[in-house]
Order: structure tokens, then C-alpha cells, then sequence
């Protein structure tokens, strides 16, 4: 529908061109000056609603307060006078009043919008019920499935959004002739359907296609631009190069990371071996964050739980790894 609304701007531009000027010339500077608004609106996408809105209702009033203004001074004696001296003084100073109050207006509006609504009832420019960074979300977080914990637990103010690009990303995993993908998929629809299931979450899904731009990670970079929002992602260069921009980003991977509980040297924990290690006698448990054991002398106890002694915890790009001996009695 918006394609379509486009091209009829673009057409209708064009036909006023040529009834104004009779040449192709004409028409062709009205399709330019029509591409060029359109291009402006696709590259501000949802801040050019905002601001169209802001110009509009800033002039309204501007015009308002000039003409009521002008129509006050031009009441007084000695202004009529110099207003009947001077044929264009009246309509000058009509102009540069109505010029200037309405840049006030705007310059008002836009430095007191949140607080817009109790000027005018029932109108705002800004969400009241979700007053926080809106949080856009990748499609690596939706089917990791952490998230809607996460969010759950952190009791967050902020609008949830789901980028329609990301949605339709989502649903071709989910339709992948890939078994595994396919799994992976409909694992993150369920986490979509569970959050939105949750009536404390306000969850949105934001239209913005940017037609212009081809890769996903740039089209959520602009999404969190234009938005001024908060990116929440897994994906390791998508982070890195969020932040290089100057964005908020969560990395809910470096999050866990952070949250895992602290082993010391010598402390003791108990860990279920699953696997044999890579060198001989090493026994391979994991914690129930994910969180890497590797056991001397844990061989022998394969599908056993057993007391183990820290010994050294290091930390790698994939997290913390443990390393631990069998406690002896």
C-alpha cells in the first residue's frame, strides 16, 4: 500500500509540474522534488511522522498567536498612523510576527513534547505507559529463548520491538528444509508467543522495511538509530559494531556470563561428569548455567555426581571454563 501511495505522489508530482510550467522540464523537476520527500520519509521512517506532526501543529499555532497578536497591536493609535505612512510596514511586520512566532511554537514543541498532552487533551507525541529505551530485538535472542526470562524478571518500562524484517527472517528459519534450523525456528515463534502471552510486556511490531538497505544487522542498526532505542542481540559483530555507532546494546551471551556464580581455588562444588575430557583420566561436567568442568581424574565417574575441587577458572571468548580434581576423603 505504501509502494502504491508513492508512486501516485510521484505521479500527481509530476502532472503539477507540467500544469505549471507547460514543459517537460517541469515535470521532471516535480518527480525529483517527489523522490526527494519520498526519500527523506523512508530514511527517517518513524521519526518522519513525528516531525511532520511537530511542523504542522507548531505552524497551526504559530499562524494562531501571530494573527491574534497583530490584530491587538494594529489596534493602537500610533501604529495605524505609522501603518498608513508606511503602505508596506503592516504587511512586513504581519510577516516577520507570524515568521517568528511560529519558529517559537515549534522550538516549543519539540522541547516539551513528552509533556505535550497536558496542553492540548488527548494529544501526545510520545508513548506515556512505556516511558524507557524501546528495546529492539535480534533474531539470534528470539531463538536463543533466554530473553523473555530475562525481560520477565527484569520487570522492564520499555515497549518490546519486533522488527517486521526480523519476523519474516524468523518464520523462513522456522519453514527451513533444514530439520535443525526448522526446530530453531518455531522454538523462537513459541518464545514470541509466550511474550506476548505476558500482559506486563508491551509488544510492538515496527513496519520499517528500508528497501535500501540488503543486510539484516545494518536494517537493526538504523531501526535503533531512528527509534533511539536499546539492541538486543548474541550476535558478536553485530555488537561490536552497534556499539562502534554509539548504540545501546545488551549482548545477552556477555549478560549470562556476567550472572554466573563465582568459583575460587580450593572452593568445592558438585557436577555431574558426562563425558570423558580430552586428555587421558579428565572427566567433562557442566554446570546448569552451561558453565564448562573439566575434572582430573573424573574418567571413572562417568554419569556419577561427584564433590570436585577447584583448582584454576579461566575465562575464554565462549565463557568460563572450570578445572577441578575429585575431592578425597
Amino acid at each position: 500500500m505504501l509502494h502504491v501511495l508513492r508512486a501516485l505522489f510521484i505521479i500527481i508530482s509530476g502532472v503539477i509540474g507540467w500544469n505549471i510550467s507547460g514543459t517537460v522540464v517541469g515535470v521532471i523537476i516535480g518527480i525529483l522534488l517527489s523522490t526527494f520527500f519520498i526519500l527523506i520519509e523512508l530514511w527517517f521512517t518513524r521519526k518522519f511522522i513525528a516531525i511532520i506532526s511537530i511542523v504542522i501543529f507548531g505552524l497551526i499555532f504559530g499562524f494562531i498567536v501571530a494573527y491574534l497578536f497583530t490584530t491587538v497591536i494594529f489596534m493602537l493609535d500610533w501604529v495605524k498612523d505609522i501603518a498608513e505612512k508606511e503602505k508596506d510596514f503592516k504587511q512586513l511586520f504581519q510577516f516577520s510576527i507570524t515568521v517568528l512566532f511560529s519558529f517559537i511554537t515549534v522550538i516549543a514543541i519539540i522541547r516539551s513534547k513528552d509533556d505535550f498532552k497536558f496542553v492540548i487533551p488527548f494529544i501526545e507525541f510520545s508513548p506515556t505507559h512505556k516511558a524507557g529505551k524501546p528495546w529492539i530485538i535480534d533474531t539470534s535472542v528470539i531463538i536463543d529463548g533466554r530473553i523473555a526470562s530475562i525481560i520477565e524478571t527484569l520487570a522492564i518500562d520499555s515497549p518490546i520491538i519486533i522488527p517486521k524484517f526480523i519476523l519474516e527472517e524468523l518464520q523462513n528459519v522456522a519453514d527451513s528444509s533444514d530439520k535443525l534450523k526448522r526446530i530453531r525456528g518455531r522454538y523462537g515463534l513459541d518464545i514470541l508467543d509466550q511474550m506476548r502471552k505476558n500482559k506486563k510486556l508491551e509488544i510492538q511490531i515496527d513496519e520499517a522495511e528500508f528497501p535500501y538497505i540488503k543486510e539484516t544487522d545494518q536494517k537493526l542498526i538504523k531501526l535503533t538509530q531512528s527509534l533511539n532505542g536499546l539492541l538486543v542481540s548474541n550476535d558478536f559483530n553485530l555488537t561490536k559494531v552497534a556499539k562502534l555507532q554509539g548504540l545501546d546494546v545488551i549482548n545477552v551471551n556477555e549478560l549470562a556470563n556476567l550472572l554466573r556464580p563465582v568459583f575460587l581455588p580450593g572452593e568445592t562444588m558438585e557436577v555431574k561428569i558426562s563425558r570423558a575430557g580430552e586428555e587421558p583420566n579428565q572427566g567433562v561436567g557442566y554446570l546448569q548455567d552451561g558453565t564448562m568442568v573439566v575434572v582430573e581424574g573424573g574418567h571413572r565417574s562417568i554419569g556419577q555426581r561427584v564433590t570436585v575441587t577447584v583448582t584454576t577458572v579461566l575465562q575464554t571468548a565462549a565463557g568460563k571454563m572450570i578445572f577441578g580434581s575429585l575431592q578425597r576423603y
